[in-house]
């Protein structure tokens, strides 16, 4: 397989090259994205909106925790599937074998904005992500990273002030427990599926998955629940009349 001349200087050789799938990952506008961000209660919207297209997209905070409270990212998904290493750790280290981890040839397949999901298999006990990775990420200009799996050297994620949200937190490496099996092919994160440029959209309450085909339509009907969402906040803090309030509140209206 040819290597983009894009990526060719980018890449480190961590992953065999046929093991990524596909090169071009569709994003949506940044002017959507910036609108969506722009609006508080996020999530909660956009999971009513996609159980309205009988869509399964979102993941609660109490399964993908965030790591850094407070934040909130919007931005087209990249993704890396890892899968247990077949040689126990003690047998790895013995043969000096090569470790099987490949963040660094993800983020190189990234544009600033971009979510890098990495798909652990829930593993939250095992780390998929430390603090040199957090480093990469922040010189990539992510946007943040979803971890289904465990994440550790938390001191430094914290430090760089960088969005993960993650299955747990643990001081046990991924090395020799890991191996990176595709980068940019479909994932599952958190029992949620996840293709490269679905638009991944995180804050405290939990994290939601748009499909990417989907992006505009979900975008446009949460912008729109969003503003009868603040309408509706106007009339009771305003002390509106039950009649009113009756009318904003219509069953056909929500």
């Amino acid at each position: 397989m040819k290597i983009p001349e894009k990526y060719r200087k980018r890449l480190m050789g961590l992953i065999p090259v046929e093991r990524i799938i596909t090169w071009q990952v569709p994003r949506p506008s940044k002017e959507l994205i910036q609108e969506l961000l722009g609006y508080e209660g996020l999530t909660p919207t956009l999971a009513d909106i996609l159980d309205s297209l009988g869509i399964a997209g979102a993941i609660p905070g109490s399964v993908l925790k965030p790591v850094l409270q407070g934040k909130k990212i919007a931005g087209p998904a990249v993704t890396l599937r890892y899968v247990p290493e077949r040689m126990a750790p003690a047998q790895s280290y013995y043969a000096k074998a090569k470790a099987k981890l490949a963040d660094r040839d993800a983020y190189a397949m990234t544009e600033p904005g971009d979510v890098v999901v990495i798909d652990g298999g829930g593993r939250g006990d095992i780390s998929a992500m430390g603090g040199l990775s957090t480093l990469m990420a922040k010189k990539y200009g992510l946007a943040g990273n979803i971890v289904d799996a465990g994440v550790r050297d938390i001191q430094d994620i914290r430090g760089l002030d960088y969005p993960v949200w993650s299955r747990g937190i643990t001081p046990i490496t991924g090395k020799f427990r890991f191996e990176a099996l595709e980068i940019n092919g479909p994932v599952v994160c958190a029992g949620v599926s996840v293709h490269p440029g679905d638009l991944v959209v995180a804050d405290d309450t939990g994290v939601v998955i748009i499909p990417q085909d989907l992006v505009k339509e979900v975008s446009r009907l949460a912008v729109e629940a969003l503003k009868r969402e603040e309408r509706l906040i106007h009339v009771i803090e305003e002390g509106s009349s039950i009649e009113e309030m009756k009318k904003v509140l219509a069953p056909e209206k929500w």
